[in-house]
């Protein structure tokens, strides 16, 4: 008898016997919806019962096996051998560290199934549905870059790195700031003043507002900003001192040496092959996730290259960058490897999500893109059930009760398809969706916005200001045009660009500019020693936008690029469309650190819980502001302190029971609890 007649049989017979269970035990199923790309064949998730997982977590432990080939349970033995071998995988690695976070939020019950591709996830899911099982079942699906791969950047060449600076009073020696290029970072409103009697495409001030809120901070060591993406270019000396570190893994080792579930992760994890190699020299890398990396923590005032929003100083480090690599070269990525993602940027401590991807937008042109995406909340939490599952969990779990901020921000591109709604999982309420403008607080050309749309930041617009500059290349030799200045300079892979550096645009460079604003917002609370949830460190991010709706009136001219084609013939657009529809304003961070200044609850030394034998270790830093911190623990054979080579507390336990301590800097006290238990699940904070 044929395989796929028997599979079909099963399906029949299951749906028939299923049919009276289905209430008591409701299944959510994405369904072949709209244009989006169809779900991968040969896999597909699947969120069982907490009973089943038992009975499946029994089995691993009885084979000693993470990839299993039975799940031991015989209604769905029943339906998954019909499609003969397959085989059943956690979605999330054990982490010790995390797994009582993961099963409260129930992560652990996802599974990943896998089996022959002649069987499509629909069929399977559509087996699985009527059991008292099955929870939920989700499709992998490929996800969409939110920019052109085939667009390539534009190099910097030596030359202008290495002109001579203006002097036009740029608080940072980098050249790309001091001569008036990052017009998105500081806009002068001089770079594009128009030619031939036209007005001046630029205005000042259409920036980020970074300059007055650099006085006050310039990013700081303990934020991490997360970027899923290609692979960072982790060694471009622009970008080397802000790198995330996991100090307890070893480069290239394939042992899980800090016993997190992912080996070898010193500077983060490529999800594409199952690595911690990151990789950004492949041929068909773009350099993007180096140039949003730029954007947002490149390090001021060394003199090289560019400034960046929170990369700090050489005397005063900024924000780090985790490279959570989501796309290699011209491999095709999906959902799955987005959410281990999401879910490893939770668990290893960082605080901001960059995401310059997504599904396209549900009002989409499919004559132009091909397909268009969901069209609201509701139909994209339903058909993606663990996508939503897991940016609950980033926005929920990550960060700290006792740091600046407790949760996780996830910012995400709007998207570049000129429609008139963001994609997902952006467009989602708790996520930031970011719409891109030009250097006059106008919407850029292919920019989304309206529903789903929550702010806006420079993001690039060459197809409205291609106009040649013949004055400018003359005298540095620069054979560049408007277009390329009127995008986003920042750090490239060598691949890419000799010189290191290149200009992009697009909805993507938008996002690193509100994720270096939130970083900077977030660097400045724990300098200060405030304390945020993820909701209120959202609503002062739209509280304080500049407002760009008296920017939206008349029209804009533009030229429309295709490709193979160059510029095309000349277009217009309706500013009135875009009024009210381009977010809370254009990102302003000079505002939003007025207001996480004036707001918050100060951040208070932890109590601390130790498991017998082991330690904890608290950065000093976050709660004082003199090097000098001296510590008074009432029993010290309950518990003692040192400092490790980087200045920080260790605590160890030594033996069971409680004791006070006492935590100063001689100008603030902090009187705490130490509980040293025989076993704790992790060695956290209360």
């Amino acid at each position: 008898m044929n395989r796929k007649y028997i599979f079909g049989f099963i399906i029949a017979s299951v749906l028939t016997l299923g049919a009276c269970s289905e209430m008591e035990s409701p299944v959510t199923g994405p369904s072949s919806d709209s244009g989006l790309a169809a779900p991968l064949s040969g896999q597909l998730m699947v969120k069982f019962t907490p009973e089943v997982t038992q009975v499946i977590e029994e089995n691993a432990v009885a084979t000693r096996s993470g990839v299993l080939t039975r799940s031991s349970v015989l209604s769905v033995d029943q339906v998954l051998e019909a499609v003969g071998s397959y085989e059943l995988e956690r979605v999330f690695p054990v982490d010790p560290r995390t797994e009582d976070a993961t099963r409260e939020a129930g992560l652990h019950q996802w599974y990943i199934v896998r089996f022959p591709e002649e069987y499509t996830a629909e069929d399977v899911a559509a087996a699985l549905k009527p059991l008292g099982e099955v929870q939920k079942t989700g499709f992998v699906r490929e996800i969409k870059r939110a920019y052109n791969t085939e667009r390539k950047a534009v190099p910097v060449p030596a030359s202008v790195l290495n002109a001579s600076a203006a002097d036009a009073g740029y608080p940072f020696n980098d050249p790309l700031l001091a001569q008036g290029l990052q017009w998105d970072i500081i806009n002068r409103g001089d770079l594009f003043p128009g030619r031939n009697g036209t007005s001046s495409k630029g205005v000042m001030g259409a920036d980020v507002q970074v300059e007055s809120a650099w006085k006050e901070c310039t990013g700081d060591q303990s934020i991490v900003v997360a970027v899923l993406d290609e692979g960072v270019f982790i060694e471009h000396p622009d970008l080397k001192n802000s790198i995330w570190v996991n100090e307890d893994e070893i480069f290239r080792s394939h042992k899980d040496n800090d016993g997190n579930g992912f080996a070898g992760d010193r500077h983060g994890y490529n999800f594409v092959r199952g690595t911690g190699v990151i990789s950004w020299d492949n041929i068909y890398d773009t350099g993007h996730a180096s140039h949003v990396s730029g954007v947002i923590a490149a390090q001021n005032n060394n003199g090289i290259g560019m400034s960046s929003i929170a990369g700090g100083t050489p005397d005063s480090p900024g924000v780090r960058i985790m490279s959570c690599q989501i796309f290699d070269g011209d491999l095709t990525t999906n959902s799955y490897t987005s959410i281990q993602a999401i879910k490893y940027a939770a668990d290893n401590g960082a605080h901001v999500l960059q995401c310059s991807w997504g599904y396209v937008s549900g009002a989409a042109n499919v004559y132009d893109w091909g397909a268009s995406g969901f069209a609201d909340q509701e139909t994209w939490e339903y058909a993606c059930p663990l996508e939503k599952e897991v940016l609950d969990y980033f926005i929920h779990r990550a960060g700290s009760d006792n740091g600046p901020l407790k949760g996780g921000i996830a910012i995400f591109a709007s998207g570049n398809e000129y429609a008139p709604m963001a994609g997902y999982p952006g467009a989602a309420e708790y996520c930031v969706s970011v719409a891109a403008t030009a250097a006059d607080f106008t919407p850029a050309v292919y920019t989304n916005y309206g529903p789903g749309t929550t702010i806006s930041a420079p993001g690039g617009d060459q197809n409205y200001y291609y106009e040649y500059k013949d004055e400018y290349y003359d005298a540095v030799g620069y054979p560049l045009n408007y277009g390329e200045l009127g995008c986003i300079v920042s750090t490239l892979p060598y691949h890419v660009s000799e010189s290191g550096y290149g200009y992009m645009e697009g909805t993507s460079m938008a996002c690193p500019h509100v994720s270096g604003v939130v970083a900077l917002g977030l660097s400045y609370a724990a300098r200060k020693g405030l304390h945020f949830t993820a909701d209120q460190i959202r609503e002062l991010l739209y509280a304080s936008a500049t407002d760009i709706d008296p920017y939206m009136q008349g029209e804009k001219e533009y030229y429309r690029y295709v490709a193979d084609m160059g510029i095309n013939h000349p277009q217009r657009m309706s500013l009135s469309d875009y009024r009210g529809q381009m977010g809370a304003g254009q990102v302003n961070a000079a505002k939003f650190l007025e207001l996480i200044g004036g707001s918050g609850i100060p951040v208070e030394f932890p109590n601390l819980y130790i498991s017998l034998g082991g330690s904890v270790t608290v950065d000093a830093s976050l709660y004082f502001t003199s090097d000098d911190v001296t510590v008074d623990i009432a029993d010290t054979s309950i518990a003692a302190c040192s400092v490790d080579e980087k200045g920080r507390l260790v605590f160890a336990g030594l033996a069971t029971g409680m004791t006070t301590a006492s935590v100063s800097d001689g100008s603030a006290t902090y009187e705490i609890v130490i509980t040293v238990r025989s076993k704790t699940n992790d060695d956290s904070w209360l």
